[in-house]
């Protein structure tokens, strides 16, 4: 059993208007997300099935053609290999779950986010 505090977690700075911190076991990864109204994610994808929920704020996904906008206490499922991207329209605090973990975020290989 692990026990983790978000408060005793580095949040990490990867642009201007994207930071994070995240915590993960071996099959499971939660991220903690701060998106300042304007950031994009640009599109990319991954193994990973991703399950995100809006805290505060509103986001725009953008998945196979289709935007959607998930506002405070809903949710957004982003199956595995699907190209998708997201845009913060407000200030956003969100989390991510992910399964199986992201490996690029633990290598420090997601470009496509610290630009």
């Amino acid at each position: 059993m692990t026990h983790f505090d978000w408060s005793q977690i580095p949040q990490e700075q990867l642009n201007s208007r994207f930071s994070r911190k995240f915590v993960n076991g071996e099959k499971i990864m939660l991220a903690q997300l701060f998106l300042l109204k304007g950031c994009i994610v640009p599109e990319h994808s991954h193994e990973s099935e991703q399950l995100s929920m809006v805290v505060t704020g509103t986001l725009k996904f953008k998945l196979e053609g289709e935007e959607r906008i998930v506002t405070a206490s809903q949710m957004m499922l982003i199956p595995s290999n699907i190209v998708h991207a997201v845009e913060a329209l407000e200030d956003t605090l969100a989390y991510d779950i992910f399964s199986p973990i992201r490996r690029d975020w633990l290598e420090k290989t997601d470009s496509y986010l610290r630009k």
